[in-house]
């Protein structure tokens, strides 16, 4: 639209110093008289006055012209709706050099770039832990503070991040989308998969510094070194005796309480460990 807006009639004086502030165009001459005006960037009108510029501006920001055909989401910048296409289109056009990801985006490009640089440029103000994208900042905050804006509707139970809800709700539904290749065993979790897959490659990552024995899970190796240690961090409430292992702790308590849940598929004798029970078996066997 070409039309020259004017209020009241009202000429910029020569001396105005002129400065667009929301669109790159500067002033422009409109006639041979040398009279000026200001032009919107994204439909071409033209306004004899800057606040009329700001105000006309501003409206046309938010008018989305560019729909998407596949999910019919609206944008104002033909630039943005490309690349949001790329969520359809799994289209990745940027990759890294180092490790050859590919990206959708070239500023994802840039904050993965960082984690082969170590570069951190977001600081805790609490701890001083550094993180390469911003986002992990705000998500780390929350240890601080508590807070856990993601809640289940099912048990109420609250997270800090939305991720750890959605892991959190296959215990609901039972869904266990990672299975393995090899017995076919499902898992809720790809990192629960992941170890588990070491039981059939016998992969071990993790070793022992003192005595070089090897585990497959992390978990394991801190539980190993106790032995060393000889740290018992679970402790009886009836005895006070302690123990390295929480499951020992759980099998030594049913001594107390006569517990006896294995039992003999013979004569149905009781016994509280398993180990037990399977020595009872060789006197039916010989």
């Amino acid at each position: 639209m070409e039309t020259i807006i004017k209020k009241n009639g009202a000429k910029l004086n020569n001396d105005l110093s002129v400065e667009v502030t929301d669109t790159d165009r500067n002033v422009k001459d409109s006639n041979e008289k040398n009279e000026k005006y200001f032009a919107c960037d994204i439909c071409d009108q033209k306004l004899d006055e800057k606040c009329l510029l700001k105000k006309h501006f501003h409206t046309q920001r938010k008018l989305k012209q560019y729909s998407c055909d596949v999910c019919h989401k609206v944008f104002s910048c033909k630039a943005n709706l490309y690349q949001h296409l790329r969520t359809h289109t799994n289209e990745k056009p940027y990759s890294c050099d180092i490790c050859h990801k590919r990206f959708s985006w070239k500023t994802s490009l840039k904050v993965h770039f960082r984690a082969h640089l170590n570069e951190k440029p977001h600081s805790c103000d609490v701890c001083h832990k550094g993180f390469s994208e911003k986002h992990h900042l705000i998500q780390h905050f929350r240890v601080h503070t508590n807070e856990k804006p993601f809640s289940c509707d099912l048990c109420q139970k609250g997270f800090s991040q939305k991720g750890h809800l959605n892991l959190h709700l296959r215990i609901h539904t039972n869904e266990k989308p990672f299975s393995c290749d090899l017995c076919h065993k499902s898992f809720s979790r790809k990192a629960d998969l992941n170890r588990h897959l070491r039981v059939h490659t016998n992969e071990k990552l993790f070793t022992c510094d003192l005595c070089h024995k090897g585990f497959s899970q992390k978990g394991h190796l801190n539980q190993h070194l106790r032995i060393h240690t000889n740290e018992k961090p679970f402790s009886c409430d009836v005895c006070h005796k302690s123990f390295s292992l929480k499951g020992y702790l759980n099998r030594h308590l049913r001594v107390h309480t006569n517990e006896k849940p294995f039992s003999c598929y013979v004569c149905h004798k009781g016994f509280s460990h398993s180990s037990n029970l399977s020595r009872h078996y060789r006197i039916h066997t010989n």
